[in-house]
Protein backbone atom coordinates (compact mmCIF):
# COMPACT_ATOMS: atom_id res chain seq x y z
CA UNK A 1 0.00 0.00 0.00
CA UNK A 2 1.63 3.29 -1.08
CA UNK A 3 2.22 6.00 1.46
CA UNK A 4 0.15 9.14 1.04
CA UNK A 5 2.35 12.13 0.25
CA UNK A 6 1.53 15.58 1.57
CA UNK A 7 3.21 18.35 -0.43
CA UNK A 8 4.05 21.60 1.29
CA UNK A 9 5.46 25.09 0.86
CA UNK A 10 7.06 25.43 4.29
CA UNK A 11 10.58 26.04 2.92
CA UNK A 12 9.29 28.69 0.50
CA UNK A 13 7.39 30.52 3.24
CA UNK A 14 10.38 30.37 5.58
CA UNK A 15 12.68 31.75 2.87
CA UNK A 16 10.26 34.56 1.99
CA UNK A 17 10.15 35.65 5.61
CA UNK A 18 13.78 35.01 6.56
CA UNK A 19 12.92 32.42 9.21
CA UNK A 20 15.30 29.58 10.03
CA UNK A 21 14.19 26.00 10.63
CA UNK A 22 15.22 26.41 14.25
CA UNK A 23 13.16 29.60 14.70
CA UNK A 24 10.08 27.96 13.20
CA UNK A 25 10.57 24.84 15.30
CA UNK A 26 10.89 26.88 18.51
CA UNK A 27 7.74 28.85 17.67
CA UNK A 28 5.83 25.59 17.08
CA UNK A 29 7.32 23.65 19.99
CA UNK A 30 8.86 20.91 17.82
CA UNK A 31 12.43 19.77 17.20
CA UNK A 32 14.15 21.67 14.38
CA UNK A 33 14.80 18.39 12.53
CA UNK A 34 11.03 17.89 12.36
CA UNK A 35 10.83 20.99 10.16
CA UNK A 36 13.41 19.48 7.80
CA UNK A 37 11.49 16.19 7.65
CA UNK A 38 8.28 18.09 6.87
CA UNK A 39 9.92 20.21 4.15
CA UNK A 40 11.40 17.16 2.44
CA UNK A 41 8.11 15.26 2.61
CA UNK A 42 9.63 12.56 4.84
CA UNK A 43 7.01 13.22 7.50
CA UNK A 44 3.38 14.31 7.23
CA UNK A 45 2.16 16.63 9.96
CA UNK A 46 -0.75 15.88 12.22
CA UNK A 47 -3.78 18.03 11.54
CA UNK A 48 -3.00 19.93 14.75
CA UNK A 49 0.56 20.71 13.65
CA UNK A 50 -0.56 21.65 10.11
CA UNK A 51 -3.07 24.12 11.54
CA UNK A 52 -0.44 25.58 13.90
CA UNK A 53 1.97 26.05 10.96
CA UNK A 54 -0.75 27.80 8.95
CA UNK A 55 -1.58 30.03 11.92
CA UNK A 56 2.11 30.87 12.38
CA UNK A 57 2.38 32.03 8.75
CA UNK A 58 -1.11 33.60 8.91
CA UNK A 59 -2.35 31.79 5.80
CA UNK A 60 -4.97 29.12 5.11
CA UNK A 61 -3.73 25.56 5.58
CA UNK A 62 -4.38 24.91 1.85
CA UNK A 63 -1.79 27.56 0.97
CA UNK A 64 0.89 25.44 2.65
CA UNK A 65 -0.27 21.83 2.26
CA UNK A 66 -1.68 19.84 -0.66
CA UNK A 67 -2.21 16.23 -1.72
CA UNK A 68 -1.01 17.16 -5.24
CA UNK A 69 2.27 18.85 -6.17
CA UNK A 70 2.22 22.63 -6.28
CA UNK A 71 3.00 24.17 -9.70
CA UNK A 72 6.56 25.42 -9.94
CA UNK A 73 6.90 29.17 -9.63
CA UNK A 74 7.28 30.74 -13.05
CA UNK A 75 5.76 27.74 -14.83
CA UNK A 76 3.05 28.15 -17.46
CA UNK A 77 0.52 26.49 -15.13
CA UNK A 78 1.19 28.88 -12.25
CA UNK A 79 0.95 31.87 -14.62
CA UNK A 80 -2.44 30.59 -15.84
CA UNK A 81 -3.62 30.06 -12.28
CA UNK A 82 -2.65 33.66 -11.47
CA UNK A 83 -4.73 34.88 -14.41
CA UNK A 84 -1.83 36.01 -16.59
Amino acid sequence: MPTEVIYNRIAMLRAERGISRRELAEALGVHYQTIGYLERGEYSPSLHLALRIAAYFEVAVEVIFSTTPFPRLGSVDSARAAGD
